[in-house]
């Protein structure tokens, strides 16, 4: 699906008065649950490999494994079972490993119709973020990226922590921008340490509003941190301005499974013999 395609349906979505909903896949099977239920993007990284292999996302941000070779391989998983919605790759765009406009037109030849920038130094803090900002490996390099992938006319959906990333993305170029409220909690791998909605709705409300001051069009959703079930994203929504819709990756496919697997094997274990 190209660029122009699925704006055009997210905004006839958001026309109707329905929440846009992106569902982070690890799993061939999760993408064509999302699919069934209605999302409207699916997106495909690592984390989603590494979680739903029962490690914490953010295994995503460590040296575990090549974070783009893997949205590659995970390709071949999703891809060909998805049939009627855009699928981004989480690109890892601070990788020096990678001439990233030759990656970038990779992905779009193998069936991605856009990108996210994940893993992402966003999540990252303290001395270590300020060091990596200072040895070239730096979130302004996940916005070139991002700037590129627009100039190749790819759909692009960034994750921003800040106001000032909200408007770097939004200058870049981004079509959808997710301001992003940390690890998720909840379950069996969730975090344990986050902010609470209420803390979310001001952050992600003055994201938004910068984002919207660079680009009208730009389309804002929210995700992470304690923004885990359908009640916090309708809470979210319903205390901010602007705001259409949400991205889950552990809340579609980890806390789901974790719960609906468990509940089934107590109910098996539960037959009388």
């Amino acid at each position: 699906m190209t660029r122009s395609e699925a704006l055009s349906r997210l905004r006839a979505q958001i026309d109707e008065g329905k929440p846009i909903i992106g569902a982070g896949a690890g799993t061939g099977l999760s993408a064509k649950c999302a699919e069934a239920g209605g999302t409207d993007l699916i997106i495909i990284y690592n984390s989603g490999r590494y979680r739903m292999a029962g490690r914490g996302s953010l295994s995503g941000l460590l040296p575990y494994g090549d974070a783009n070779a893997i949205v590659v391989d995970m390709a071949s998983e999703v891809l060909p079972i998805v049939r009627e919605t855009p699928v981004l790759a989480g690109v890892c765009g601070t990788d020096p490993f990678r001439l990233m406009g030759v990656f970038l037109d990779e992905l779009a030849r193998i069936g991605f119709s856009g990108v996210q920038n994940f893993p992402t130094v966003g999540l990252f803090d303290g001395t270590f973020r300020q060091n990596l900002e200072e040895t070239g490996m730096g979130y302004g390099l996940e916005v070139e990226m991002i700037r590129l992938a627009h100039e190749k006319d790819l759909l692009t959906a960034p994750y921003v922590f800040t106001v000032d990333e909200a408007v770097a993305m939004a200058e870049a170029g981004a079509d959808v921008l997710v301001p992003h409220m940390g690890l998720t909690t909840g379950g069996a791998i969730g975090a344990g340490t986050a902010r609470t909605l209420d803390d979310c709705v001001p952050l992600i409300q003055a994201m938004h509003d910068a984002a919207k001051e660079i680009n009208p069009a730009v389309i804002v959703l929210c995700h992470g941190g304690p923004i885990a079930e359908p009640d916090d994203a309708a809470y979210v929504l319903a205390h901010t301005e602007g705001v259409v819709g949400f991205f889950g990756a552990s809340s579609m496919e980890r806390l789901p499974t974790e719960t609906a697997m468990t509940e089934n094997m107590r109910r098996f274990k539960a037959i009388p013999v």
